[in-house]
This record gives structure tokens, C-alpha cells and sequence, in this order.
């Protein structure tokens, strides 16, 4: 029984958080406004690819508070208790003491330095800024970018860090002119040096400055270094800092002590253009053993069947590779014929259960004219097309009997004839062949030859389902995300934390071919956004105690913490798809287009896949052309 007394005791002040709002309003009056208002683009994603906004915009009196509050974005805090972890906009958090974080502080200091400490902590506040500038923009998609922009400051509250006040904001970046000033209540940095060290002489917000930076850096998507102007550790009422473009700041800002800038500037422009190459998955995560072939995979189970590969891979052995279906049989057959000494020579491969059975003879050792009706002339079957090279045959239990009597003649003798002959013709192949079928149990039942059988286990090979390579499946999904998103043109970099979460607990009956389907879809998806999320994912009967009565959510009205159900986290994730421009249609389409490549084109499987009847998914497809 988990016992949850103590979260009674947590509660974040909203009054203190919404309060912000109140205060923004009384600064007003202290804003000089030189500019007529210009509509707000209405959603941020045409401005953080770098395009520039058209005429400058400044917020006046009226616009310069927080247009919205700040309950949408605490209902996505959750407190997962079965499992210990913390959520917020799909991404892990950790719930840490400030006097323990204050405490690191001083050790780092007095034994490394102050110049090291400052850059540890500026750069640890650029960090977060960076993921809050991306949550901001899935947490908000619906509103214009001033609204999104402003979701910063309210997260940088929610994180405890200081409470923030806008004051000044003036963008113009057809012209190259960005400035923007805010003023910090209770900073935690400011209040725990005035309570160990009394007053400073300097400005000592590091953590703080480091977040503002990196949030709006990272959403503009150019470099914007703030500066604390004033600071409450120094004996003023509050801090304030200011932000301007890196070039315009005449003396050297933090974000160029703390950062290599040309670094920094080259990361920048690869989140402002979304056809630059994505860098490639890491080479250190695939197995590479002396040549043999590059398979991503570290589970114990997946090193056992390539140990096993490189072994027969020199020998004429015939290769039995069992496992479900989408476990990835014909590329390891593939890899098989590439590390063996047949590699220069053909590789023929062939889907036993997608040839009739009137036909599979013929397909598989050739025909002769005349042999049957509709044999108009001769031609050579794949097990000759295969002569010095690998046949690889999958479903090889659909083999009929005669075809199963014939295929072990080749294998025993190296000879076969055509249908409608009795010449022999000597052909020297390697057979790999494989089934999701137990072919010894299928023997048992009179359904396939046991001598045959034997033939085929010369060397069996089990490669694993993917439920058995845990450990392998958030490679093979950052592998599959890379190739789609070079594929679609897309600048995503990876899945939050709570889609890795979700890619984990899944069952994967569909395995590898399932993993890339779903990989695949969650990259057509996704619209403008850095992270695929748990909800691009569209995974349904996830093993997770996350959606049930352990997970706790903060409460927007109180501060504290309430259940959360079901229906709120389905509502969550649904509500992640509507944005200025959404169109249900077009949508629509985007589901019908994922459905048919994930049946391989096939109209009826993909009717069935979406619950629609044939004739209704025919009449959209009408539509589509």
C-alpha cells in the first residue's frame, strides 16, 4: 500500500504564481509604447524556423501582461506514484531541494572556483531553458507567438526558480533587432545568498540568466543573451535582466563566456532549417563484430543470434532463422549471404506463402514449355536464378508436398528439373530459410517432411521478439526516427521522456515491422515540433499504472495535488493536436495515408486498421486521387 500522507504537504502557490498578472498590469504604466499595435503571427511555428516577422512588433500597454494564465500549463504536472516519476509536458522532472542545489553551489565554488561554478550553473539554466522553449510550443500550440513565448516566464515560476514580470519586448527580426526586459521576484539564488553571504556586490542569478538565454535562444532560433542589469542579492527590491541580440551587447555577455558561440551558433541553425542532415544514430550503440555486419541490437538474446550468424556465415550450412513474424528474418538472411564468400553472387528471395500452390513448383525450379496450360515458354526458377549465391525462402511451411520432396532433392543432391522435364540440372546454392511456424511440432502432426526437416535445422537460429530486447527498442526507434525524419525533411532530434516511457512498456506483437510502422507515423505527425511525444505515438493498451488512480496532478484552483483520470490524459493528448490552421480533412488523410503503408498498400487491411468499411475508405481514397 502506498502511503501518500506526505504529498498532502506539497502544494505550489498559485496565488503567488497567478499573481504575476496583477503585477504586470500596475508595471504598465512605466512602458513607453512608440508603435501602433501590429497583429500577433498567429502560431508560433512560422517564426521559430527562422522566418522573419514581417513588420516590428512590441507589446503595448495593453498586451504587455501575460495574456494567459498559467492553469493550462500546471494541469500538465503530474506526480506518477506507482512508478516515482515526475511528468511535465512529456518530459521527466525531479522534485530537488533548493538548499541542496545551493549547497552543490558552494562545493563547486570553493573547490573549482567562482569562473566554474558560474559557467556550470549558467549552462545547467541554458539546458532547461532549451526543453522549456520546446514544451512551451506542444503545451500552447494554439496561441499567436507572443502568448507561446510568454509560457517561458510562467514555466521558469512553476520550476520554483523566480517569479517573472515582463516588462519590455520589441521584435523585429526582419531587421535584425530583438529587445525584451523582465523583472525577477524572489529569486531563489538571490535569497540564499543574502541568507549565507549577506549582500553582494555583483550580480549572482546565474542559473536564472542561463535559463532566460537558453529559452530565448532556442525559440527564436538565433542567440539572445540576457544580462542581470540589477539584482536582489546586491539590495534591490527585485533583479531585472535584459535581452538583446548576441552582436548588439558591446562588452562580453555570459552566453559567450559560458559557451562556445560558434558551437552554439551551428546548433542554432540546424533548429532553423529543417533539411539539414540530422546526425546519425551513434556507432558506439551497434554491433560491428570484426566486419561481420552492423546490426543495432545490445540485448543479450540479439548478441547470441549474430554470435551464431558469424559462425555459419563461411560455411554452406542450410540456415534455419525461426521467430514471429516482423522479427527481422530476411534481414538477417540478407546480412547472412553478405558476410559469406557468396556475397558477389545473387541473393534470391522468396515468400513461399505468396505464391499459389498451383504455381509455387514452377516459381521455385522452373518450367518447360508446353508443361502445363498457360506455359507458353520456358524459364528458370528462383532456386536456379540463385546458382552460386543464397536462396532465402521465408514461410518455407507453406511449401506444398511435392515442392517439399523437390526442395530436398536440391538440398541433398544439388540437382533439380523443371516442371514438364526430367533433365537434371545441377545447381550449387545456399539455402537459409525460415518460418514463424514450429516446424518440429508441424512434423509431429503430418504436416511437413521430417527428413526434410532435419535438412533444414542444420543450424538453427531464434531471433528474439522484440518484448525479449528491451534494451534494443529505444535504439531501433532512434534509428527509425532518424531515417524518417531525413525522409520527410523534419528537424526532429528525439522522443521526451515519456515516449521513450511508452515505447518500453509497449507489448510490440508486430515487432520491428511494427516499431518502424509506428515510428514512421509519429514522424508524419508531428507538426513543427523538436520531440515526438507520447501522443504522436497513438499506442493503445500500454502496461503503464501511469493512467490509473496513482498518478496525481497539480490543481490548478489550489495548488494541490487531485487524481488524474483516463479521460483527462486522452483529453491532453488530443488537445496537443489543435493549432491555428488545423484541418480535420487533411488530418484525416494523413491517418489514411500511415494506414495504407503500414498494410503495405493493402486497401481491405488498412479498412480494418481504421474501422471503416472498404467501400468507405475506397470513396475517401476517390478523394485523395
Amino acid at each position: 500500500m502506498c502511503n501518500d500522507d506526505w504529498l498532502n504537504h506539497l502544494r505550489i502557490d498559485v496565488t503567488q504564481l497567478l499573481a504575476r498578472n496583477a503585477s504586470a498590469m500596475s508595471k504598465q504604466t512605466s512602458y513607453k509604447d512608440d508603435t501602433p499595435e501590429v497583429n500577433a503571427v498567429s502560431h508560433p511555428s512560422k517564426f521559430l524556423d527562422g522566418e522573419a516577422i514581417p513588420e516590428p512588433i512590441k507589446l503595448n500597454k495593453e498586451k504587455t501582461e501575460f495574456t494567459k494564465r498559467i492553469e493550462d500549463l500546471l494541469t500538465h504536472l503530474e506526480f506518477d506514484l506507482h512508478s516515482g516519476k515526475i511528468w511535465f509536458g512529456g518530459q521527466r522532472m525531479i522534485l530537488s531541494h533548493a538548499h541542496a542545489l545551493w549547497r552543490l553551489r558552494e562545493d563547486i565554488e570553493s573547490t573549482l572556483g567562482s569562473d566554474i561554478m558560474q559557467r556550470l550553473f549558467f549552462r545547467y539554466g541554458h539546458f532547461a531553458g532549451e526543453q522549456d522553449a520546446e514544451i512551451s510550443k506542444k503545451l500552447r500550440p494554439e496561441g499567436s507567438w507572443k502568448e507561446v513565448f510568454l509560457s517561458g516566464p510562467q514555466l521558469h515560476a512553476i520550476r520554483g526558480m523566480v517569479r517573472v514580470v515582463p516588462d519590455k519586448m520589441s521584435v523585429d527580426f526582419d531587421n535584425g533587432r530583438f529587445f525584451a526586459s523582465f523583472d525577477w521576484h524572489n529569486s531563489f539564488e538571490a535569497a540564499y545568498h543574502k541568507k549565507f553571504h549577506g549582500v553582494s556586490d555583483k550580480p549572482i542569478c546565474f542559473s536564472s540568466l542561463g535559463y532566460a538565454s537558453g529559452y530565448t535562444s532556442s525559440f527564436f532560433g538565433r542567440q539572445i543573451a540576457f544580462k542581470e542589469v540589477q539584482c536582489a542579492a546586491m539590495g534591490f527590491d527585485h533583479c531585472r535582466i535584459e535581452g538583446r541580440p548576441l552582436e548588439d551587447w558591446e562588452e562580453e555577455t555570459d552566453l559567450e563566456r559560458f559557451f562556445n558561440t560558434e558551437r552554439l551558433n551551428t546548433e542554432l541553425f540546424e533548429r532553423r532549417s529543417n533539411f539539414d542532415e540530422i546526425k546519425r544514430q551513434n556507432p558506439d550503440l551497434r554491433i560491428n563484430p570484426e566486419g561481420f555486419f552492423s546490426a543495432i541490437g545490445e540485448s543479450p538474446s540479439f548478441k547470441k543470434a549474430t554470435a551464431l550468424m558469424k559462425k555459419v556465415a563461411k560455411t554452406k550450412a542450410t540456415v534455419l532463422l525461426q521467430g514471429e513474424t516482423g522479427v527481422g528474418k530476411e534481414v538477417f538472411a540478407q546480412a547472412l549471404h553478405d558476410a559469406s564468400d557468396r556475397r558477389s553472387n545473387p541473393f534470391i528471395a522468396i515468400n513461399c506463402a505468396s505464391i499459389p500452390t498451383d504455381l509455387i513448383e514452377s516459381e521455385l525450379f522452373g518450367v518447360e514449355k508446353g508443361a502445363f496450360t498457360g506455359a507458353t515458354q520456358s524459364r528458370k526458377g528462383k532456386i536456379e536464378a540463385a546458382h552460386l549465391g543464397t536462396l532465402f525462402l521465408d514461410e518455407v511451411f507453406e511449401l506444398s508436398s511435392r515442392a517439399q520432396a523437390a526442395l530436398l532433392r536440391v538440398l541433398q543432391e544439388g540437382i533439380l528439373n523443371h516442371v514438364g522435364s526430367y533433365i537434371d540440372i545441377a545447381v550449387d546454392i545456399r539455402v537459409v530459410v525460415a518460418t514463424n511456424e514450429n516446424l518440429k511440432q508441424a512434423v509431429a502432426q503430418g504436416k511437413f517432411r521430417q527428413d526434410l526437416y532435419y535438412r533444414l535445422s542444420t543450424f538453427p537460429i531464434y531471433l528474439p521478439p522484440l518484448r525479449e530486447r528491451k534494451q534494443d527498442i529505444l535504439l531501433l526507434a532512434k534509428f527509425f526516427l532518424h531515417k524518417y525524419a531525413d525522409m520527410y525533411q523534419k528537424n526532429i532530434q528525439g522522443f521526451t521522456d515519456q515516449a521513450r516511457e511508452y515505447l518500453s512498456l509497449y507489448h510490440w506483437p508486430g515487432n520491428i515491422r511494427e516499431l518502424q510502422n509506428v515510428t514512421e507515423r509519429a514522424v508524419i505527425l508531428n507538426d513543427n515540433h523538436k520531440w515526438i511525444d507520447a501522443s504522436d505515438l497513438l499506442l493503445s493498451n500500454i502496461e503503464d499504472n501511469s493512467m490509473n488512480a496513482n498518478k496525481l496532478r497539480v490543481s490548478a484552483e489550489s495548488g494541490g495535488l487531485q487524481h488524474s483520470s483516463v479521460d483527462d490524459h486522452s483529453n491532453t493528448a488530443l488537445a496537443t493536436l489543435f493549432h491555428d490552421g488545423f484541418n480535420l480533412e487533411a488530418f484525416n488523410d494523413k491517418l489514411i495515408r500511415v494506414a495504407l503503408s503500414q498494410c503495405n498498400g493493402n486497401v481491405s487491411k488498412a479498412a480494418r486498421l481504421l474501422n471503416i468499411s472498404r467501400a468507405k475508405l475506397d470513396y475517401r481514397l476517390s478523394k485523395l486521387n
